[in-house]
């Protein structure tokens, strides 16, 4: 009888930590690494990618969306945003020092509060101390034509001739939001 339950217990034990591998190696939400390389600067950018899945994305709380207007959002799934940069970066007329940050957003109807902050080694479930927070700045929201099923950042190169910025870009369902630096 001793020997069932040891072979019972070692068998939930080698499935749980298989389960677990699994999980680990295949999020539903897979992190993903974005790089712009140009002018001497190097910027990567991490984040969990989740998908719409048939779910509301963004709307009013009443409305019991995934990511509710004017709240805290950590700017991705399963971890915060990770900006890393090896020169000076300015986004509305605040510099981003060389380093590491998180990046987080408040999402809003029109606009999107932006806040990078200082602090880089939480998991993303809750907000950040704000006291850590190096700048916040507006930018407008688009509607696209076509959704965007996986949440998805991208750098956008400053075209020749236009003007001089590159931007991060910010695409999910319906909405885009677009974020220049220099």
């Amino acid at each position: 009888m001793k020997k069932k339950i040891l072979y019972s217990l070692l068998l939930f034990v080698v499935v749980f930590f298989i389960y677990a591998f699994y999980i680990i190696n295949n999020p539903v939400s897979p992190l993903k690494t974005i790089t712009y390389s140009q002018n001497n600067k190097e910027i990567t950018l991490t984040y969990s990618a989740p998908s719409k899945k048939g779910r509301l994305i963004f709307g009013s709380e009443s409305e019991s969306p995934l990511v509710p207007y004017n709240k805290y959002w950590r700017t991705g799934a399963n971890r915060h945003t990770i900006i890393k940069t090896n020169s000076d970066l300015i986004f509305a007329n605040n510099i981003l020092n060389p380093g590491e940050y998180s990046l987080y957003t408040v999402p809003g109807e029109n606009t999107w509060d932006i806040t990078f902050n200082s602090t880089n080694a939480y998991f993303g479930i809750s907000q950040p101390d704000s006291e850590m927070d190096l700048f916040t700045f507006s930018v407008p929201s688009n509607t696209l034509e076509d959704s965007v099923e996986q949440f998805t950042i991208d750098f956008i190169p400053s075209p020749p001739g236009g003007p001089s910025f590159t931007a991060i870009r910010l695409r999910w369902d319906l909405t885009e939001v677009v974020i220049p630096f220099n």
